[in-house]
């Protein structure tokens, strides 16, 4: 199953950040309470509507966006 599946954009949700399917819990949010300690159980748990297939789309999504990133290094100021 691809992040696909799971997540959506949507324009009218959110301002179009990537949330949940059929929720509007966003990406950075799930991303972000895993980065800050929380268990996964602990999401499932405080998140009924949440799966763990939920958990893994946000972090497969997490991660094709970070490999897409381009970063361009410049010249240090002196």
């Amino acid at each position: 199953m691809s992040w696909e599946d799971r997540i959506e954009i949507d324009p009218n949700i959110l301002v179009g950040k990537p949330v949940i399917r059929g929720t509007r819990l966003a990406v950075e949010f799930i991303v972000e309470l895993l980065a800050n300690g929380w268990t996964e159980r602990q999401i499932l748990e405080s998140y009924p509507g949440v799966t763990h297939e939920d958990v893994a789309a946000c972090l497969r999504y997490a991660a094709e966006t970070l490999k897409s990133e381009r970063v361009y290094l410049t010249p240090a100021k002196r």
